[in-house]
């Protein structure tokens, strides 16, 4: 952590460094005519409304008058409403509010266009093993991919879904290998050339989280029942006596009720920091080429944006993994309190 705040401070510090001299009165200059054009009667929004006519989609990626292009790689991370393309090109998504279901906004973003495509990826890959199953004969395979995909669901079910939540399991198999595939692919599309890891971000994790904590809470109440389900809330301690077991329970009560929110807090956070911080630390190598400007320095934050890139796979595998496991776990934890 320290040596990646340290390269990103490297990073900021000569571009800040590198700001013209002449950068002051130019800004002066502007507020002179800004004033200028207050004391002639012109409104400040129409104004304000020409200059934009310059700004928006694909504004940001053009060099700046007199200065050099610099590079923002926190811009590839975030969502945005433009998708960069080879050789220059820019695909511009509607502006925000273009879409609106009621107060909710259904334009489409960068990660929602990578978020249909991980989806589309998920049904193909788990109806089209399901379709080369059906055709298999009992006991044999239909090929190398329905090996691929069955191991990887047989691994989902009989290592991670069926020992964590028991009894039952094999109900929630196909929600767990659903999650597992999505997010596989959604980390994966953001390795590859002008990519985007919708995973990334904050939203799309904690709608995950969200998914996930109502299908616990819910499989917990059914499987349970109303009146066991408030004993995981209201937890009477054994051994205590009646007054005494009633007050500890009713100290504990907070403590247990957001017990059951972080479960999913946690979920939210660690996937969307981890898929971020690997693409920070493989933009923030690849950038020392440009701070340095030598050729000499090329190989190093090459090779190790290498490493680093074959890391982010094996991550992104991790994660989709841990994810599941965690489902699991919470979903069991629901099913089976006593």
């Amino acid at each position: 952590m320290i040596a990646t705040a340290a390269v990103l401070l490297a990073l900021v510090g000569p571009a800040q460094a590198s700001a013209p001299a002449t950068q002051a009165p130019v800004e002066v200059v502007a507020q002179t005519n800004a004033g200028a054009r207050a004391e002639h009667g012109v409104e400040a929004a129409g104004y304000g409304r020409e200059e934009g006519k310059h700004e928006g989609c694909g504004a940001g990626h053009a060099a700046p008058a007199g200065g050099e292009e610099q590079l923002d790689y926190i811009e590839h991370i975030m969502d945005s409403r433009e998708w960069e393309l080879p050789f220059g090109k820019v695909l511009c998504f509607p502006a925000a509010g273009t879409y609106m279901l009621g107060p909710i906004d259904m334009t489409p973003t960068k990660h929602v266009m990578f978020m249909g495509i991980a989806g589309l990826l998920t049904i193909v890959c788990l109806l089209g093993g399901a379709r080369l199953a059906s055709r298999a004969e009992r006991g044999l395979t239909a090929g190398k991919r329905h090996n691929a995909i069955e191991a990887m669901v047989l691994f989902i079910r009989d290592e991670v879904v069926m020992p964590n939540i028991g009894h039952g399991g094999e109900k929630f198999a196909p929600f767990v290998c659903t999650l597992f595939f999505f997010i596989l692919f959604c980390n994966l599309l953001g390795i590859i050339p002008w990519g985007s890891t919708a995973t990334a971000s904050v939203s799309v994790t904690a709608a995950l989280a969200i998914i996930t904590f109502v299908v616990a809470e819910i499989g917990g109440l059914i499987a349970t029942g109303p009146k066991q389900y408030l004993g995981t809330i209201y937890v009477v301690p054994k051994g205590m006596g009646k007054v005494s077991g009633h007050m500890m329970a009713t100290v504990l009560m907070p403590i247990e009720l957001v017990g059951k929110f972080t479960r999913p807090f946690a979920l939210c956070i660690r996937l969307m920091a981890n898929m971020t911080a690997g693409h920070i630390v493989l933009l923030a190598l690849i950038s020392l080429i440009f701070v340095f400007g030598s050729w000499v320095v090329l190989a190093g934050p090459v090779i190790m944006a290498v490493a680093i890139s074959f890391l982010e796979i094996f991550v992104a595998f991790l994660q989709a993994y841990i994810f599941a496991m965690l489902t699991s776990v919470f979903i069991g934890l629901a099913r089976h309190s006593h």
